[in-house]
């Protein structure tokens, strides 16, 4: 089963993402894509480590090569979150073709696990240019974002910590 659970900033999709794995019966696996690289991201890093605590995650820190990640068979995947993969797999590895990559990264983790949710986020919808490396990845998100949707078998948008399906059922998810 693959969710994708898109949204805005700070709305709630961890949290969600979290629920939906909170009754899963195996290993429980937290895929860490967050590069501490400045205060900012050792802050995020903090208080998601304080939102996992508790709930049985094993938490693996995977910034790039996420297909090279040993599952154990039939776990559950939280992957958190697709734009910190891409912009690592773009702009620490250089990579040319970070979206094929990434994609074939989560059908392998899916091959192995019986869940697997990816956390992403809404890029590219204030409408502003930026610089060309930045619309570079804003184009590869939306990219990301549609090709994960499509494959996926629940899509859901978090608004303001509330679930709303795009695709699939919530009864699916409880």
């Amino acid at each position: 089963m693959l969710t994708v659970i898109t949204g805005g900033s700070k709305c709630g999709k961890s949290s969600i993402a979290e629920d939906i794995l909170s009754d899963f019966h195996g290993k429980k696996i937290y895929i860490a894509t967050m590069e501490p690289y400045c205060e900012e991201a050792h802050i995020a890093i903090e208080r998601h480590r304080r939102m996992r605590l508790g709930k049985g995650f094993e938490t693996v820190e995977k910034y790039t090569d996420i297909h090279e990640t040993d599952l154990p068979e039939r776990c559950g995947v939280l992957l958190e979150c697709a734009c910190n993969l891409m912009a690592n797999e773009m702009f620490s590895a250089g990579e040319k073709e970070p979206v094929r990559k990434i994609i074939n990264g989560i059908e392998k983790l899916s091959e192995r696990a019986s869940e697997v949710i990816i956390v992403t986020n809404s890029v590219g919808e204030d409408g502003i240019v930026y610089p060309s490396e930045t619309m570079d990845y804003i184009k590869n998100m939306g990219i990301l974002n549609c090709a994960l949707s499509q494959r996926a078998d629940r899509v859901i948008e978090a608004v303001y910590g509330i679930p709303v399906m795009l695709k699939g059922s919530l009864w699916q998810c409880l």
